[in-house]
């Protein structure tokens, strides 16, 4: 370990020890400093881990898959570092590293497990030699931060090229875009996808982002849709055709209280989160559980095991009620989320919250592009708060929610208090919100008592 990397490490610590002492959580300020300090600290510091680092990266479902990676890690009796808190640019795996290690670099975890942005990947990869890098998809977002979705995978594409024959990629071959990354690799790639042929339509959504061959840009063919430009895709032109899956889901069952997969080749697993997106999520961690030697009954404990990250499907209990809170930040995101919610049935009250802070992307133009119009005949009534509530609040009108049933309320306490009060006993809200207005939400929801801080989850 060089006197550069421990010098970095020390200034980090000692502003994760201030930030703490001050009741702040620490997931990427520390990282920060120790990054302009060493910016080959991460790489030092995971070259020590010995089972090597799995990076997980996409647009959407970034969170949950690393979180049940990490579990299943854990039933396998390893010992992970994580950035939990979905702290996911370099800052926020440098943080978690240092947060791990002793003063002279030594981490007590043997592996390390990051989600990583997926426009700051292409980067992230040359800084570490990662063992594993799965990518979940790739749709428009934030595009006044991010590149056009196209240009974003040639990017990826390039620096996955670079990359040691020893990396292993992980591929959702149900995406056009991500099937591709790994054309250059000089190593391994795995595929993973939904082989359950009464899941999704037949037509290509509105909203979809890769509506043309990866390769020689003709029009794709779909003998079936899952979400957006994700399903079982062809080129008629050139042949190019999605890849045969080494793990895939024969058949998928969705429930209000969980997902049951069957696997092709045999084998069920159980996942206590509803919603088609999250057997996607399930079904990448285990084809990494897989290229790691993890054996599925290990997989299978730890997925039915599984809780929630904040925010993502996370249930809090309020008063008697129930805030089932579910990020959102992108059409495709929204659709699928939109989807798992029309899926469990019933009537809904909803706390919608739009914010355009960085994180969330300035641009609200996407609420446009999510498919509220589906939502919308089964909202019984919606509180809309943040920072641009009122586009959202129009948004609802033109899809069709009277004016009648819906109620614009300022300030993150005062729309959490009116959500929770207007709940019958023992019912639920669904709490729709961007990153940085889930964020506030969730620290008025610690101020009033109902949960703790995000990074003590």
């Amino acid at each position: 370990m060089t006197l550069r990397t421990l010098t970095a490490l020390a200034a980090g610590k000692a502003v994760r020890a201030g930030l703490q002492a001050i009741g702040r959580g620490g997931t990427a300020l520390p990282g920060l400093v120790a990054l302009a300090l060493d910016p080959e600290v991460i790489g030092h510091l995971s070259a020590r881990l010995a089972h090597g680092v799995v990076l997980v990266s996409g647009t959407n479902g970034k969170t949950t898959t690393s979180r049940m990676f990490a579990e299943i890690a854990r039933a396998a009796g390893w010992t992970p570092v994580h950035n939990r808190s979905g702290s996911n640019l370099e800052r926020g795996i440098a943080a978690a590293l240092l947060a791990d290690a002793d003063v002279a670099g030594r981490l007590r975890a043997d592996v390390g497990i990051f989600e990583v942005d997926e426009a700051s990947l292409a980067r992230v990869v040359t800084r570490l030699e990662p063992r594993v890098v799965l990518v979940a998809n790739l749709f428009r977002d934030q595009l006044d931060r991010y590149f056009e979705v196209d240009q974003l995978a040639r990017r990826i594409a390039d620096a996955f090229a670079r990359l040691s024959p020893a990396t292993l990629l992980v591929l959702n071959a149900d995406d056009p875009l991500v099937a591709r990354l790994g054309d250059r690799h000089r190593g391994r790639v795995v595929f993973f996808g939904v082989d359950d042929p009464l899941v999704g339509g037949r037509v290509a959504q509105s909203i979809s982002d890769a509506t043309h061959c990866p390769r020689c840009s003709s029009r794709l063919a779909y003998a079936r849709v899952v979400l957006a430009h994700v399903g079982e895709w062809s080129c008629p032109s050139c042949g190019l055709a999605r890849p045969a899956r080494d793990v895939s889901v024969a058949r998928i069952a969705l429930g209000r209280d969980g997902t049951r997969l069957e696997l092709a080749g045999g084998g069920e697993m159980k996942v206590p989160l509803d919603g088609l997106y999250n057997a996607y999520n399930a079904v990448a961690a285990i084809a990494v559980a897989r290229c790691l030697g993890i054996d599925d009954a290990t997989v299978s404990r730890a997925l039915a095991a599984f809780r929630p990250a904040f925010g993502r499907l996370e249930v809090v209990e309020a008063d008697g009620r129930r805030l089932r809170i579910v990020l959102v930040k992108n059409p495709a995101g929204s659709n699928a989320a939109i989807g798992a919610l029309l899926e469990r049935g019933g009537r809904l009250r909803v706390l919608a919250a739009l914010n355009d802070r960085d994180a969330d992307g300035r641009d609200v133009s996407w609420i446009w592009d999510a498919d509220f119009e589906a939502l919308v005949p089964s909202i019984e009534h919606a509180v809309v708060t943040g920072l641009r509530a009122a586009d959202l609040a129009l948004r609802l009108k033109y899809a069709g929610l009277p004016v009648s049933d819906m109620e614009v309320v300022d300030g993150w306490r005062a729309a959490l208090r009116h959500a929770i009060d207007t709940t019958p006993a023992d019912g639920e809200t669904v709490v729709l919100a961007t990153y940085t207005a889930m964020l506030a939400l969730r620290g008025a929801l610690a101020e009033m008592g109902y949960v703790g801080r995000f990074w003590e989850d």
